[in-house]
């Protein structure tokens, strides 16, 4: 009788052990193993938006559909950008024609100071002989030939004048043939951009245009998720994160059929809001005055990324979804 309480008192004694062992082995799981079930599916998005108004005339995609990159994605009416290109060529050519006029007025004006200086070289030789006969040459003579040399090299600066100012108006023509070329490539990338394509192989989602919208510069009609972007953002409480580091394994399975993925750690989110404390209006801290007893530890993002090469075949990926992450440290 004795020996049957001993063994009904060593078998609850073993019991008990294995209870407080294996309640400490689950409470250490789930308070320190680095595992949540806060696992979300992310993946980069393009909000598509036109770079150029005006209204939508072709839009050859549908919702979800799968676009690779430079395929187009809407058309907006090209009349008024086409007959921007004519203009913007037309004064172009306009721009080109008055630099040509203006090298032309430059050949003549420097003609004109050559013939201005060739004469006043001949006029100045002319008063300078007549200069050194002296008396020979009566005075009158020899004034009437220093005037006329002095002349001659008024009209020769002058002739250098006209040439300083063609000089400067086919500088002023030459910008303006600049000004017209950037015009014309402006208005030739406004043509182009009515032509909205896709910048990454991607899914198109959330299409909110159709022909006949208006579609302003700059307002997204549709938004492009890019299939090559896909990554897993977990939210780990932060008594987990001193057992993660950059490069750990990570074991996802996704709450959508199950499907179980691998995948690596890559970043650790250095910062999050701390609602209980906002910033006030005027800059200064906003303390709450109430304190909950109850402390739940806060959540950091940590981002994952995904084995993609060896992913199962068939595994639909959307963002969103929900996924539980276990880290296999290193």
């Amino acid at each position: 009788m004795k020996s049957q309480s001993i063994l009904r008192v060593a078998i609850t004694a073993l019991v008990v052990v294995m209870a407080a062992f294996l309640g400490h082995a689950l409470w250490r799981h789930y308070i320190y193993s680095p595992w949540t079930r806060d696992g979300r599916v992310r993946a980069e998005v393009v909000r598509i938006a036109p770079d150029v108004s005006g209204l939508v005339t072709k839009v050859p995609v549908y919702d979800n559909d799968f676009v690779h990159k430079g395929d187009l994605l809407m058309e907006i009416d090209q009349e008024r950008y086409r007959n921007a290109v004519s203009l913007a060529q037309a004064n172009l050519a306009s721009a080109e024609a008055n630099a040509r006029a203006a090298g032309a007025n430059i050949n003549a004006a420097l003609a004109a100071a050559a013939a201005r200086k060739a004469e006043f070289q001949m006029r100045r030789e002319q008063s300078d002989r007549r200069e050194k006969l002296g008396e020979l040459i009566a005075k009158e003579d020899r004034a009437d030939a220093a005037s006329t040399a002095n002349s001659a090299l008024a009209s020769w600066q002058q002739a250098q004048a006209g040439g300083n100012q063609a000089n400067a108006a086919r500088a002023q023509a030459q910008a303006a043939v600049e000004q017209a070329q950037v015009s014309l490539d402006l208005a030739t990338l406004n043509l182009e951009r009515t032509a909205v394509r896709a910048p990454v192989d991607g899914y198109v989602t959330n299409l909110d245009v159709r022909v006949g919208d208006y579609a302003a510069t700059g307002s997204p009609r549709m938004a492009l998720i890019d299939s090559h972007s896909y990554y897993i953002y977990g939210y780990f409480e932060e008594t987990k994160i001193p057992h993660l580091r950059i490069g750990d394994p990570v074991k996802i399975r996704l709450m959508s059929g199950g499907t179980r993925l691998d995948g690596k750690i890559i970043g650790v989110a250095r910062g999050i809001t701390d609602a209980d404390n906002p910033t006030g209006t005027d800059l200064l801290a906003k303390v709450n005055p109430t304190f909950n007893w109850v402390r739940l530890a806060q959540r950091v993002p940590v981002r994952i990324a995904i084995d993609t090469d060896h992913m199962p075949e068939g595994t639909l990926l959307a963002a969103g979804m929900t996924a539980t992450i276990e880290v296999q440290p290193r």
